[in-house]
């Protein structure tokens, strides 16, 4: 009667050994002892380590403690390398079997998994669902070079199922390269949990409000936007008249107006963000430049209202709620902490 697994002495078995002296051999040659200093050598190594542990504990018979000899005897071998850390070769062995599927329809995912950091690698598959959503967050943190803290508060404000969400006419109004890359751009909601206010505040306090946190503003708008002014004037004819925020996107080469509305969407909002849109086309947009499109940021929205809105409406207008730090009643406002503390607490680069 042959032994339980979680009894059999790995340090004897003789297949085990001869792998591990293979797996040390690796380790050498990939010059891991040294401190990789090329993340892709280094995550490459993970990936074919952990497709190794998958296999083996299927095929071999080494039983329970299986992890945790392979951690002695790599750490005793290696004592400078801290990626062999048992808790570290768990979270290899996950990883692997986290993608494995898709990784046998396209070998080249493992490129894209092996050119982001570690860190970033588990703060992805710990927080995903799915590896449709990590994979998003892959391809969007080597587009844009994100931070282990800007990806981290992507994936908790919930992107993947914000992105592309927001009524809008784009089909209709822009060619389709622009048209497809700008419903990519919007959200819905916008998180803007970096400002809090009692439920009667203004549109006023909201646009100041933004501007005065502009970068967490800009970075929940997304990659490609840049500042151009608050309360932007345009003279048409006689009169003056005033956009709430103007911004230009590098990626799309367009203006975007943007609107803010304290309250509910209601259909006059998209005819006179179409005015300020058109005027924008007329007054400041130049040579080269593509079709300005327009954002109607409101507290909440009918989507088949706003639908019905833009639906005639000749200008590129997309509609989004926005979404506050929870409204407090004026008296508690003074025991939260303020703004600058709690980016203070957030920390880490941006």
């Amino acid at each position: 009667m042959s032994k339980p697994k979680n009894n059999i002495n790995l340090s004897l078995n003789k297949e085990y050994k001869s792998w591990l002296k293979n797996l040390k051999q690796k380790v050498l040659a990939t010059q891991l002892k040294a401190a990789v200093q090329v993340n892709s050598t280094l995550l490459n190594f993970y990936w074919e380590l952990g497709e190794d542990i998958v296999r083996r504990q299927v095929e071999a018979n080494w039983g329970d403690g299986f992890l945790k000899q392979l951690n002695k005897d790599l750490s005793s071998e290696f004592p400078d390398i801290k990626g062999f850390s048992l808790s570290n070769i768990k979270y290899i062995r996950q990883w692997h079997l986290f993608y494995r599927d898709e990784v046998e329809k396209s070998q080249q995912l493992v490129g894209q998994l092996t050119s982001i950091p570690w860190g970033h690698n588990l703060k992805i598959i710990s927080k995903c669902q799915t590896t449709a959503e990590a994979l998003y967050y892959v391809g969007k943190t080597i587009e844009h070079g994100w931070s282990r803290n800007v990806l981290t508060h992507q994936i908790e404000s919930g992107l993947w199922q914000r992105k592309g969400q927001a009524p809008n006419n784009f089909n209709a109004t822009l060619p389709a390269v622009q048209s497809d890359l700008a419903q990519q751009t919007l959200k819905d909601p916008y998180m803007f949990d970096f400002l809090a206010f009692t439920d009667n505040y203004t549109e006023r306090e909201l646009e100041q409000g933004l501007i005065k946190h502009i970068t967490q503003f800009l970075l929940e708008l997304g990659s490609g936007f840049a500042y151009m002014g608050k309360q932007f004037h345009i003279q048409v004819g006689p009169q003056d008249f005033y956009i709430d925020l103007l911004f230009y996107h590098a990626h799309l080469h367009c203006y975007v107006v943007i609107e803010l509305k304290a309250g509910d969407f209601r259909p006059e909002h998209a005819g006179k963000l179409n005015f300020y849109i058109k005027a924008v086309d007329e007054l400041v947009r130049r040579e080269g430049d593509a079709p300005t499109i327009g954002i109607l940021l409101c507290k909440n929205k009918n989507k088949l209202v706003a639908e019905y809105a833009l639906s005639d409406i000749q200008k590129p207008i997309g509609v989004s709620e926005y979404q506050l730090t929870q409204s407090l009643p004026e008296n508690l406002q003074s025991q939260l902490p303020s703004i600058e503390e709690i980016e203070q607490g957030l920390g880490g680069e941006l």
